[in-house]
């Protein structure tokens, strides 16, 4: 009997986080490369820049390596076994819904599918798709101004996010018909070639696997994007990191890019375990999930037998 069902916590699966939502936030411009930031050279600002590397190699599973330290990698790579969790996975907005969304993509017949539902809903519809990026625009800054668990720093970047990502949106030809249905096909491929379209997927190739399958699918993803104009590869390859704080263990990084033709400027924190430097809100968020993996597992653990009844004894003679 497999353990219950792994869902990431809400503010996991909220928590637009550095990481692999930094994909869906970056887009290249085109623009000649800027001078490098002051602190450049720093070991926190070289950590950051170790990521960002590894997403723009679509290598996943190197992401996951450095992102936390040894014993924490080891312990979310068996909690995901144990169906605990999906990090790093579930720094991802909607992140329950990866493996549906591949499953959908992979059914036989998808393309045809999915093609015509395009055709009937959105083919041609360049109008209502620019007015539906604008109002999913204003309801994500809404969303963000409510969420009291983003710090100031993370709602003032998220909030320039989503209104360069709106921004991009009424401009890209999401109503092109020839395009979309390409986007289709190079999806549907790419989603057949990860294996992990069966629900139990994910927890059978376990997270090291899982994640080298993954790097194709982004890739492709990646490419589709660029399509409609975002060059998330040059918007990694160009992303510029720079130390603005560091203080024992504790250390604040900036970091510039391009998303479509806005710039985006943001601080991330850091902190300083064994030696090496990761960001802090991957070490909290890992922390939260270990701890409640731990708490999972003991709960599942059988209890204790019951005692057996005692005897009945027979009841005292009458006294004579």
């Amino acid at each position: 009997m497999h353990p219950p069902r792994f869902h990431a916590p809400a503010q996991g699966r909220s928590r637009l986080g550095a990481g692999l939502l930094l994909l869906a936030m970056l887009g290249g411009c085109g623009k000649p490369a800027a001078p490098e930031l002051p602190g450049a050279a720093s070991e926190p600002a070289g950590a950051v820049r170790q990521l960002v590397t590894h997403l723009g190699n679509n290598d996943l599973a190197a992401f996951a390596r450095d992102a936390l330290p040894p014993d924490m990698h080891a312990g979310l790579a068996q909690a995901w076994r144990d169906d605990r969790s999906r990090w790093p996975l579930s720094e991802l907005p909607l992140d329950s819904q990866l493996q549906p969304a591949l499953a959908a993509l992979a059914r036989p017949g998808a393309e045809q599918a999915l093609g015509q539902a395009y055709d009937r809903q959105f083919a041609g519809q360049g109008v209502a798709l620019r007015d539906a990026a604008r109002s999913l625009a204003l309801f994500g800054a809404q969303y963000l101004e409510q969420q009291g668990h983003y710090s100031a720093e993370e709602r003032g970047h998220y909030t320039q996010v989503v209104a360069a990502l709106g921004a991009w949106a009424v401009r890209a030809p999401l109503g092109d018909r020839k395009r979309a249905h390409a986007a289709i096909g190079q999806l549907t491929a790419a989603a057949r070639a990860t294996g992990l379209d069966a629900e139990d997927s994910l927890r059978e190739a376990g997270m090291e696997e899982s994640l080298r399958r993954l790097g194709p699918f982004l890739a492709a993803t990646k490419a589709v994007i660029a399509g409609y104009g975002l060059d998330l590869d040059a918007s990694l390859a160009e992303l510029r990191t720079g130390l603005v704080q560091e203080d024992g263990d504790q250390a604040s990084v900036r970091i510039q890019y391009a998303l479509g033709s806005t710039e985006i400027d943001t601080v991330v924190s850091l902190t300083r375990r064994g030696g090496h430097w990761y960001l802090s809100d991957y070490l909290a968020q890992a922390d939260a999930l270990l701890a409640a993996a731990a708490a999972q597992a003991i709960a599942e653990l059988p209890g204790l037998p019951e005692p057996p009844p005692a005897p009945e004894q027979d009841p005292p003679a009458p006294a004579r």
